[in-house]
């Protein structure tokens, strides 16, 4: 019985079992989605405090009621061009393990993507890094880019933005 729910899972893969509730946004263009139980609050733009020795793409700190929020610009970490933030410019704040802010473009809305919408991430080469893409969402003629944002960054990155935030 055992072997039969392993080879049903290694033939549906681990993308079957993301169906669910995802917050979509757009970076450049682009739409995508996380998974609404990784949010935790979505803000406005606001002042950011640089913190030096970062990569580029780490904007620096925010204070969020009290607490020290490491804020990274998502169109930096995914190599896309900056742009200048507008009224639109959002700070989605997700729960990586600790509280991390994400700069996007724009938020959209909260879709409700079953398991049979969602497709693996097309091969692209060794060269591009896709772990932290869970899938691809097909909605309606569109197609969402679904983030593991866990993945978006890397233990080690996460661990040096960690120790450089001041504390309050």
């Amino acid at each position: 019985m055992a072997a039969v729910a392993e080879e049903t899972q290694s033939q549906t893969g681990p993308v079957a079992a993301n169906g669910g509730k995802y917050l979509t946004f757009c970076l450049a263009g682009e739409e995508y989605g996380l998974e609404i139980l990784k949010v935790r609050e979505i803000n406005g733009i606001m002042d950011i405090t640089a913190v030096p020795q970062m990569p580029n793409y780490v904007k620096g700190v925010i204070n969020l009621r009290g607490k020290v929020i490491p804020v990274i610009d998502l169109r930096l970490k995914f190599g896309i061009e900056a742009a200048e933030y507008t009224d639109q410019t959002c700070i989605i704040v997700v729960d990586v393990g600790t509280l991390m802010g994400i700069i996007v473009d724009t938020v959209q809305e909260v879709l409700d993507v079953s398991s049979s919408q969602i497709d693996p991430p097309p091969p692209l080469g060794v060269e591009v890094d896709t772990r932290f893409i869970l899938g691809m969402g097909k909605v309606k003629d569109d197609v969402k880019i679904l983030l593991d944002i866990d993945k978006v960054l890397t233990a080690d990155e996460l661990a040096r933005i960690e120790d450089a935030a001041p504390t309050p």
